[in-house]
């Protein structure tokens, strides 16, 4: 009875050990995820946003999702939509995600963002230099992240590594057929810690696995 009890007993804690490690390691997830709050601009209530590269509007973005919608198409002119936004100092812009209702005029829009404060490509240029990057948008590209397709270099635009860090950027958004048509983008900023501040978060971590992987070593072992 005594070594059915102890057998138990060992069961049970070693349940109990692989609940406390899979809780540490979502706590991990979670805490390395930094999301404080959604900045949300949009055209209907806030106002359309620029129709000039060299002038755009500067939106107060922060750490986590910001979301931008508004409307493009071609009336009497092409309505463009100009932005800008700073990406502060320990952060990056680690993607930027068309949402869904996204609507396009034929099969395709575009998007193209700039380092700096403006936008100083020609609206008629035949290439993408001057540009970070660029892709376009529709239906086939809804709920995915656009910034990995346009950080490879295209058409002379320089490309990226993946994310941007720090700095300044302007967004040009245009749909050239005729209509009005409605976009959303999710331009999600997140901090970027520095290697020595990430090590020593885990740290805790991996010391209460190491416990874990002792104890669990012991419980697996032969009774005396």
């Amino acid at each position: 009875a005594g070594r059915s009890f102890r057998t138990k007993f060992q069961k049970r804690r070693l349940y109990l050990s692989q609940r406390i490690l899979s809780s540490c390691i979502l706590l991990a997830a979670v805490l390395s995820y930094s999301c404080f709050g959604a900045t949300l601009y949009d055209e209907g209530t806030s106002g359309d946003l620029s129709n000039s590269g060299l002038t755009p509007n500067l939106l107060n973005f922060s750490a986590g999702s910001n979301v931008v919608r508004g409307t493009t198409g071609l009336g009497t002119i092409v309505d463009r939509d100009y932005l800008t936004f700073v990406v502060p100092q320990g952060a990056a812009l680690t993607s930027l995600v068309e949402l869904a209702n996204t609507t396009v005029g034929a099969a395709v829009s575009f998007i193209g963002i700039q380092q700096g404060s403006a936008v100083t490509i020609p609206t008629d240029a035949q290439t993408a230099a001057g540009l970070l990057g660029w892709a376009h948008y529709g239906a086939a590209t809804a709920d995915t992240d656009l910034l990995s397709a346009m950080s490879i270099p295209n058409l002379g635009s320089s490309g990226f590594n993946g994310s941007l860090g720090s700095g300044t950027y302007s967004v040009w958004i245009q749909d050239g057929n005729v209509g009005t048509f409605s976009y959303g983008f999710d331009f999600r900023i997140n901090a970027v810690p520095e290697p020595g501040t990430l090590g020593m978060a885990f740290v805790p971590l991996a010391l209460i696995a190491f416990r874990l992987r002792t104890n669990l070593r012991r419980t697996s072992s032969p009774s005396s």
